[in-house]
């Protein structure tokens, strides 16, 4: 591709592949979404990073995001590059009110479009959505929708800044699940069920059935130790740390906690971010065949600096 992306004082670098080993899917139905300070954007298509100019973008504005398309429902590929066109199509956002009333919208309107025909009765799909909006001079506004996560990583530790939407969550916020067992089963194994995805709806509201709109986890209903990682949210980025948005496959393995404990050795340098991500990617790539569980993987990191500066984003690669 032409120039590389900038997104300001943020170094940022972005990966999107079918999986690892020999148990490979048929296609990539992940996809992200890269919106740089000057507008220009990359997202993929049939699993290929494309590029387009957004006319009328507002300068310094940016935005990040990934997706992990729901193919157990159907037509999980084109669900997410339905709401990546979306995000592109979304002007940018000052505030987390603004931000989710915009994107439950998307939301809604994408469920009528998924509803025709052409889909079939009851093959209504789904797809994460972890995104990042970058105001100029603002903080960056969280929203999530999924088990794809955002992570922060140092030299010392890799933390979620997110909760997954799944069962354990679900149990949780009702009270028949403790803290240590909902860690457990949601960071330390494999269990691949969502009660939550964009365009698909939710479990929460009803376990018995599937709701239409989004529901918002926050404050008022998670229980007190998950409270602080709110859905919808503006954060505080620490200097100098890691921050890695990626769909479940990156983590979609035998160990879970043993393999994200390295990161912080992999990702809590002060490498450009592009090293770190193929440095990450190696490693993943490295395992047994056995170790990971056929999934697509994609991932978009953002290294903060410790002073001011400008840095160019390493387009994404994908096979």
């Amino acid at each position: 591709m032409a120039a590389a992306l900038r997104f300001g004082a943020l170094d940022v670098a972005a990966f999107s592949c079918v999986g690892a080993g020999p148990r490979l899917r048929e296609e990539n139905q992940d996809n992200l979404v890269l919106i740089d300070t000057a507008g220009e954007a990359v997202f993929l298509r049939d699993g290929l990073p494309q590029r387009r100019r957004l006319p009328g973008w507002r300068a310094g504005h940016a935005r990040v995001a990934v997706l992990d398309g729901m193919g157990g429902h159907g037509h999980g590929r084109e669900a997410a590059e339905a709401v990546a066109a979306g995000l592109l199509a979304l002007p940018p956002c000052d505030g987390a009110a603004e931000l989710a009333q915009r994107l439950d919208g998307l939301h809604a309107g994408l469920q009528r479009h998924f509803a025709g025909a052409a889909f079939g009765h009851g093959a209504r799909p789904g797809t994460t959505l972890t995104m990042l909006e970058l105001p100029a001079g603002g903080a960056p506004l969280l929203y999530h929708a999924g088990d794809s996560r955002l992570y922060e990583i140092t030299r010392t530790h890799a933390a979620p800044l997110s909760v997954d939407h799944v069962p354990a969550t679900a149990f949780a916020m009702a009270g028949l699940l403790g803290e240590d067992d909902w860690w457990r089963q949601v960071h330390g194994e494999h269990r691949p069920q969502v009660s939550q995805a964009f365009i698909l709806g939710n479990a929460f509201a009803d376990p018995a059935r599937l709701s239409d709109p989004l529901f918002e986890l926050s404050a008022a209903n998670l229980p007190a130790w998950l409270a602080p990682l709110a859905d919808r949210r503006a954060l505080a980025l620490r200097p100098g740390a890691s921050y890695l948005l990626a769909t479940d496959g990156l983590w979609s393995c035998s160990d879970p906690d043993g393999w994200v404990g390295q990161w912080p050795q992999l990702l809590g340098g002060r490498a450009k971010a592009a090293t770190m991500l193929a440095a990450l990617f190696g490693a993943y790539d490295a395992h047994p065949a056995a170790f990971f569980y056929p999934d697509n993987v994609t991932a978009i990191l953002l290294r903060t600096p410790d002073g001011a500066g400008r840095e160019e984003t390493a387009l994404p690669d994908a096979r």
